[in-house]
């Protein structure tokens, strides 16, 4: 209910009285959905914030600001200088503007996800600037336009057959939630009146709540069980409330994401240990293929050389089995074959042992790591948490425009430098000693870091697939099978004066692998 004609009859006073007679001293934005209006009275300061993230749109009233010394602009210059003379609330609307001495005013359009900040010179009734410029209709948004005139007596509720969103648009989503509670749809058009006048008796109280409902924070003017706080200063109620969404509400949707991402990397590593030991499970029981080839030469004599179906006594089982040989294809080249694919079976089974260890222990740090999130209750908390789990979350990585590709392979990490200078660029700021550096033997290509895991070795199934795609992203991708060298990265560095791009490896292994892109993992 911050943005509500309800609630502004109350805070629209209360800042006229904290304002009038200021004057603008500066307004900037440090990012794009927040513009902070700073006033001055003698030595007396305040700053109005108006923040329109959707998620966490609100308004706060500070009396001391920091500005950031980089990642500011300064906006609205008209406005240095200009000194209030009070401030004007919309009739039944979400909207109201400060009036400044000259003439001058800044409308506050506060429409949900469509809010915005415009301003206008003078008696014009065209903006002469808007803070969102995306918004375009704002930018022949007449002020007057905004004003209705609601008739609120017993005639108009019943013309209208109690119909509560068209007797009251400004009602908004807690007082119509109310009224329902309160049994209104079904109740007789009296009663509806009756619980009508109740509520905006309410409404016309000077008290206010700051409640938590369907994971969000948010304002209410209504009776509530259980607030997080309430107050009958309306300013206070909304930094209050601009508190919980900006610094509270993020740490929380910051820490969601979190855990969802390891939760989800539970899931995945606890389906590939059960799916691994399965298989493992039907290699060890059944039976080995070097069976049949030993089957097969025992019994040489029996075979005819365009033989394709014979049944041979198996010496294993004790029983008659069905042996299929391919049209031209001798039983020693098949008994070569099933030799094979039994000596393969056991670097299977070696492999998959390997596999399951290592995910067993991805397994046990991702549960530690979650436990260990669930203990944290403030920001800095976190923040130590993300860097000391090298965590880099996907908003933070976009805001930063990062050097690199990024790709997930069995809950690792892998970086895949976007180009020359990139690479220069990731190696110096995204790189720790600990990575694992890739890159395609003799060749121009992408640098690849595999981010290093506290506790965990890395698996030779993710090193297999990061070569593949350092191997992808380099001069030799149609090759049918590529040489890519790989080591620790704090074996790799830059020399002085070499270009982009151009590293000394001081110690390197060779992995053999076919070039695979991003879409053609196997």
């Amino acid at each position: 209910m911050h943005f509500n004609f309800h609630f502004l009859k109350f805070f629209c006073p209360a800042l006229e009285s904290k304002i009038k007679g200021w004057s603008v001293i500066e307004c900037f934005s440090q990012n794009k959905d927040e513009l902070v209006i700073g006033l001055a009275q003698g030595e007396n300061e305040c700053y109005l914030r108006a923040n329109f993230l959707p998620v966490i749109s609100c308004l706060a009233v500070a009396d001391a600001f920091k500005r950031s010394k980089k990642n500011t602009i300064s906006l609205f210059p008209e406005l240095i200088g200009q000194r209030v003379e009070g401030i004007h609330l919309v009739n039944f609307e979400r909207a109201f503007w400060i009036q400044f001495v000259s003439g001058d005013r800044l409308l506050f359009k506060l429409h949900g996800t469509r809010s915005n900040l415009i301003y206008y010179r003078q008696d014009d009734e065209v903006p002469v600037r808007i803070f969102r410029n995306e918004l375009k209709d704002d930018k022949v948004l007449l002020p007057q336009s905004l004003e209705k005139n609601l008739v609120l007596d017993h005639a108009a509720f019943i013309a209208l057959q109690g119909n509560a969103s068209h007797f009251l648009p400004t009602l908004g989503k807690i007082p119509r939630d109310w009224l329902k509670a309160q049994g209104y749809i079904e109740a007789s058009i009296e009663s509806k009146w009756s619980l009508m006048q109740q509520m905006l008796e309410m409404l016309e109280m000077p008290w206010f709540s700051i409640i938590h409902d369907d994971n969000q924070y948010l304002l209410s003017m209504l009776p509530t069980e259980k607030p997080l706080f309430q107050t009958a200063d309306a300013i206070e109620a909304v930094n209050m409330l601009f508190r919980y969404r900006v610094v509270v509400q993020g740490f929380e949707m910051e820490k969601i994401a979190i855990q969802k991402k390891l939760e989800e990397q539970l899931k995945r590593t606890k389906a590939y240990i059960e799916k691994t030991t399965a298989r493992l499970e039907e290699l060890e029981d059944g039976p080995s293929p070097s069976q049949k080839a030993d089957v097969i030469m025992a019994n040489l004599h029996q075979i005819g050389p365009e033989t394709e179906t014979i049944s041979l006594f198996n010496f294993y089982t004790q029983q008659k089995e069905n042996f299929n040989f391919k049209r031209g294809q001798t039983p020693q080249k098949l008994a070569e074959t099933l030799y094979r694919k039994s000596k393969n079976r056991k670097r299977e089974i070696d492999q998959l042992y390997q596999n399951l260890s290592d995910k067993e222990q991805l397994l046990t740090l991702t549960g530690n790591m979650l436990a260990e999130l669930m203990e944290i209750n403030d920001h800095r908390g976190l923040k130590n948490f993300v860097r000391n789990h090298h965590l880099i979350p996907k908003s933070q990585e976009q805001e930063e425009q990062v050097p690199f590709k990024r790709f997930e392979v069995e809950g690792f990490d892998v970086l895949v430098g976007k180009s020359a200078k990139a690479n220069d660029e990731m190696l110096r700021r995204f790189a720790w000693k600990e990575d694992l550096w890739l890159h395609a033997k003799d060749v121009a290509g992408s640098h690849v870091l595999i981010k290093f895991k506290s506790g965990l070795s890395f698996p030779k199934t993710v090193l297999e697939r990061a070569a593949e795609l350092a191997a992808y992203y380099s001069k030799i991708k149609n090759d049918s099978l590529a040489p890519v060298i790989y080591t620790p990265a704090k074996y790799v560095r830059k020399v002085k004066g070499s270009a982009d791009g151009s590293v000394m490896v001081d110690k390197e292994s060779v992995i053999m692998v076919v070039p695979r892109g991003p879409q053609e993992a196997h």
